[in-house]
């Protein structure tokens, strides 16, 4: 049966579908684990579940166009083990090759990273207690770090939700003590939009401008250039990463020396 992506695929009559599941496959690989494809026998039960996961993504985000990065964000939002950038780039593939316009799959990005970080933070807000007691949140959110997230919220809350919106693994816990401990929603919405309108279009803006460049590292990351340019890209990540972390303790220096 055809799918909603196919269909409008074949409405707009685009040469370019396979090239982009075959690129939209290698981003989501690239970004998770193991490449998607390259099945051993020998690997162990873990490691194939895990590119069975990923397959199973790359097609929903596929089959369903926008829907489909919008519930892949969704889930990621709310706790999902699932990397933010894997359907922002996917999406963004998808719009280089014409399967997608860019300027509905960006709005669609957005909306699906700020929708979840709203639901945990209201979900904080009236049942925060109960859910911080859950096990599996507790394995993410320690009682000393909660009580550091809640003196934070209180001290800079702007500046807290801007940093926990960059840190995957504890962004979703991070929201769900910012509704508990009562931060404005309007400061919350302003933090959290304001993180996303610069992190998001620059990873859907760099999958899409350097889409051909993707694809090549991708496809033959075995080479020594195309280590080069991957190395790039990670030096790029480490020094952004650098500069969260030395923000990060600039902040906790400024509590220190106000208490």
């Amino acid at each position: 049966m055809p799918t909603w992506g196919s269909l409008a695929a074949l409405r707009r009559g685009h040469p370019n579908t396979g090239r982009a599941r075959i690129a939209s496959a290698r981003c989501f690989s690239a970004v998770g684990s193991q490449p998607i494809g390259r099945r051993n026998r020998g690997k162990s039960a873990a490691p194939a579940a895990e590119e069975a996961s990923l397959e199973t993504l790359q097609e929903f985000v596929h089959n369903f166009t926008y829907f489909g990065v919008f519930a892949v964000l969704l889930l990621g939002s709310l706790g999902v083990p699932i990397p933010e950038e894997m359907p922002i780039i996917a999406a963004a593939v998808m719009s280089h090759e014409g399967l997608v316009r860019w300027w509905l799959a960006l709005p669609v990005c957005l909306l699906g990273v700020l929708s979840g970080d709203v639901v945990l933070y209201w979900v904080g807000r009236y049942w925060g207690d109960q859910v911080l007691d859950w096990r599996l949140v507790r394995l993410l959110l320690s009682p000393a770090r909660e009580q550091w997230l809640q003196v934070a919220y209180r001290r800079h809350a702007l500046k807290t939700v801007v940093t926990a919106r960059h840190v995957m693994g504890v962004r979703a816990a991070a929201f769900l003590t910012a509704g508990n401990a009562r931060v404005p929603f309007w400061k919350f919405v302003v933090a959290d939009v304001g993180a996303a309108l610069f992190s998001v279009p620059l990873a859907f803006g760099l999958a899409y401008f350097f889409t051909d460049q993707i694809k090549a590292i991708m496809a033959d990351v075995h080479r020594g250039e195309r280590w080069l340019g991957l190395a790039g890209l990670l030096t790029l990540a480490a020094l952004a990463g650098a500069g969260l972390w030395r923000w990060r303790r600039r902040i906790e220096k400024e509590h220190r020396e106000r208490e």
